[in-house]
């Protein structure tokens, strides 16, 4: 495999409601990507992974991450990491007072 740079305006870019979303690299090992949302914004429910591992690491601002079908939230600042299994549904909310930035990586990747 060859080096390669993304930047972010060649990154594939979605919405899951207000949630931008950016995905950076998808190979059959791992894909990388992104979340911005604003203060107060809740992104749309992803409904989990059915063969891949999820780590969020949040780079900037503050979130709540929630999973749907217990209620269990995980809060999220500057530097921190949580990893959700598979098959486990969850949203991002922006609880700060900044854009919140969230890395995000799926291992293996789901083609």
């Amino acid at each position: 495999m060859d080096v390669k740079v993304v930047r972010q305006a060649g990154a594939k870019s979605w919405y899951e409601g207000p949630e931008l979303c950016r995905q950076y690299f998808k190979t059959e090992k791992i894909t990388l990507g992104t979340s911005t949302l604003e203060p107060g914004q809740t992104g749309d429910i992803d409904w989990g992974h059915k063969a891949s591992h999820e780590i969020f690491f949040c780079v900037r601002g503050k979130v709540s991450l929630r999973t749907p079908n217990t209620d269990e939230k995980y809060v999220l600042e500057e530097g921190d990491a949580v990893i959700m299994p598979e098959t486990v549904p969850h949203e991002l909310t922006n609880i700060g007072d900044v854009t919140a930035v969230v890395s995000w990586s799926l291992a293996p990747s789901e083609l």
